[in-house]
C-alpha cells in the first residue's frame, strides 16, 4: 500500500483535532504542530469536512472539530476521504482488474491484498490511535 504524503497528513490532522477534542483547532496552528504547509493542509480540511469528518465553525474563535465521536471515525474512512480507494490496479479499483492466462489468479491476490489493508484501516479508529498516543508519552 502506498501512503502519500496527502493521506499521512489527513491522518496526522485528524489525530490532532482528536487530541484537543472538544475545543476546536485553527487550522495554521494544526499545521505549525504537525509540520504540514498551511495551503496543502487547507485542502485536507476541505476534503474531511466534505466527507462528513469534520466540523468547521467560522469566525475569530473558529476552528475545526470532529463531526462524529472519535470512536466512529476509522483510519480508512479518513484515508478515503482525501485518497479514494484503499487500493487500486494500474489506477483502477482492484474489482475490476481482469487477467487471463497464466496470470488469471493474479485477482484474487489483489482482492485479498485490499480486503487485508481494510481489515487494518476499517477496524482501527482514531479513539484508539489517540488511547495509543498517551499511552507512549
Amino acid at each position: 500500500m502506498y501512503v502519500s504524503a496527502r493521506t499521512d497528513y489527513a491522518v496526522r490532522a485528524m489525530l490532532a483535532v482528536t487530541a484537543e477534542h472538544p475545543h476546536l483547532v485553527k487550522a495554521a496552528g494544526l499545521a505549525a504542530v504537525q509540520d504540514i504547509p498551511l495551503s496543502f493542509l487547507q485542502g485536507i480540511l476541505l476534503d474531511l469536512r466534505r466527507a462528513g469528518l469534520l466540523h468547521s465553525h467560522r469566525g475569530v474563535d473558529g476552528g475545526y472539530a470532529l463531526a462524529r465521536p472519535a470512536e466512529e471515525i476509522t483510519v480508512g474512512d479518513v484515508v478515503r476521504a482525501v485518497g479514494g480507494a484503499l487500493t487500486t490496479v494500474r489506477g483502477l479499483p482492484t474489482s475490476t482488474a481482469v487477467y487471463h492466462g497464466a496470470a488469471t489468479a493474479l485477482h484474487d491476490v489483489w482482492i485479498a491484498v485490499e480486503a487485508a489493508i481494510e481489515g487494518v484501516v476499517d477496524h482501527k479508529t482514531l479513539a484508539e490511535l489517540s488511547q495509543n498516543s498517551v499511552k507512549k508519552n
